[in-house]
């Protein structure tokens, strides 16, 4: 049947870099999920913080990759130096995306910002690589950042906590 709809026979739909195509179609159109099936093998691909899933693969690893990738980064940030009546006040700002934290536009620029600098919501924050597209993400909120939770150059996960802001 795959053979009807590619005559030049490229391959199967769970061609690694179909897959990566498919990741790059759901950012551009802002889609949370595409569950594709060919024969007996179905795959699903959901954004959310969720890895990629196949059918034969347990679902359970999942939970279990994205808690740690989420609190290393946050413990051995400038955090700890932070007053804990500024962690009772502050909130986060989240990935909105998977992809790679840059504090910088390039390695010579100055960051966008760092502790002490007050935002406001369409103040660039940081860049996220995904898919070899560099993304400005805003800060979506008014306030002072109070910490940068992520180093620069680390892989991010949807939702991983970036910065810590005093919103106000």
């Amino acid at each position: 049947m795959a053979s009807e709809k590619d005559p030049a026979g490229a391959g199967d739909v769970f061609d690694v870099s179909k897959v990566r195509q498919l990741v790059e179609l759901m950012n551009d159109h802002d889609l949370a999920e595409i569950v594709l099936q060919q024969g007996e093998q179905k795959m699903k691909l959901r954004r959310g913080g969720e890895p990629v899933t196949i059918a034969a693969t347990p679902a359970q690893p999942a939970p279990a990759l994205a808690a740690p990738a989420a609190a290393p980064s946050a413990a051995p940030a400038p955090a700890p130096s932070a007053a804990p009546a500024a962690d009772a006040a502050a909130e986060v700002i989240p990935s909105p995306m998977v992809g790679t934290f840059y504090t910088s536009a390039n390695p010579e620029s100055a960051a966008f910002v760092k502790p002490g600098d007050q935002v406001g919501p369409d103040t660039t924050i940081c860049i996220i690589e995904a898919m070899k597209v560099f993304n400005e993400i805003p800060a979506d909120c008014s306030g002072k950042i109070v910490a940068v939770l992520v180093e620069n150059g680390a892989a991010v996960e949807f939702g991983q906590p970036l910065f810590k802001i005093e919103k106000g």
